[in-house]
C-alpha cells in the first residue's frame, strides 16, 4: 500500500530524515515512536503528501507521488487519504455534520450524498443524536470523533494520524484508539500513527521506532 525509499529531507543545515526506508501493507495498523525531534512528524507528512522530500521516492498504491502536482496531488489526497491531527481543527461555527460533509464537498459529492455518508458515519461513531451542535457544545471525545467521521468521509485508502489522542483525557483516549482498529476491521483501511501513547503504539500491528531521523 505504501512503500517509501531512501527518504531525506533536510530544514535548513538541519537534516531531519537521514534515508528512511519503510514498507506497510493494506489494512495494517503501524505505529511510529521515537522521542521529540526525532522525524516521526515530518515523515508521516512526506508519506501524506503534505510535505515533498528532497530526495527519495513515495508510492502509494502503486502511483509515484512525486509524478503528481498542484491540482493532481490535491485531488489524490482529497479521494485517497484521510487526516487526524492532535487539535480537531474543526470549523466552529459549523455543526458536526457541516464540518464532517466539507472534504466529501470538496470532492463535488452532491450535498445530500454527502449528508447521507456523514450521518452514517457520525451514528456509526456515536454521535447520532450531537450531528446538529456545533464544536463549542462537544466534549474533546466527541469533538476528536467527528474530526475522525471527517477524516473517513471520502473512503480513503490510507489514514494519517498525528498524536490523535494527545489531547484527550485518559477514558476518551482508549475509546479513540479502539475505535482506529474498529474502523480498520470495518473498512479495511490502513492506519499511520504518530503517537507518544505507549498503549496505542503497542496495540498497533507493527511499531516503527524513529531516533536521529532514521527508523531502527
Amino acid at each position: 500500500m505504501i512503500k517509501a525509499e531512501n527518504i531525506k529531507k533536510s530544514y535548513g543545515h538541519l537534516q531531519v530524515l537521514k534515508g528512511v526506508n519503510v514498507a506497510i501493507k493494506k489494512a495494517e495498523v503501524v505505529s511510529i515512536v521515537g522521542a521529540s525531534g526525532a522525524g516521526k512528524t515530518t515523515l508521516l507528512q512526506i508519506l501524506g503528501t503534505l510535505d515533498k522530500a528532497d530526495s527519495g521516492e513515495v508510492l502509494i498504491n502503486g502511483i509515484q507521488i512525486s509524478s503528481l502536482s498542484g491540482n493532481k496531488l490535491a485531488e489524490f489526497r482529497n479521494k485517497n487519504l484521510g487526516f487526524i491531527f492532535q487539535f480537531h481543527h474543526l470549523l466552529p461555527e459549523f455543526t458536526a455534520l457541516e464540518n464532517c460533509c466539507i472534504p466529501a464537498y470538496i470532492a463535488g459529492a452532491k450535498p445530500a450524498d454527502a449528508e447521507t455518508k456523514a450521518i452514517e458515519l457520525l451514528d456509526f461513531l456515536g454521535l447520532k443524536d450531537r450531528i446538529h451542535h456545533k464544536p463549542a457544545e462537544l466534549s474533546g471525545g466527541e469533538q476528536q470523533r467527528v474530526a475522525v467521521a471527517r477524516a473517513l468521509i471520502n473512503n480513503p485508502m490510507v489514514v494519517f494520524a498525528d498524536e490523535p489522542s494527545g489531547n484527550l483525557d485518559s477514558t476518551a483516549a482508549e475509546e479513540l484508539h479502539k475505535l482506529f482498529f474498529t474502523l480498520r476491521d470495518k473498512f479495511n483501511q490502513t492506519f499511520v500513527i504518530v503517537t507518544h501513547n505507549t498503549e496505542l503504539a503497542e496495540m498497533a500491528d507493527r511499531k516503527l521506532v524513529m531516533k536521529d531521523g532514521n527508523i531502527i
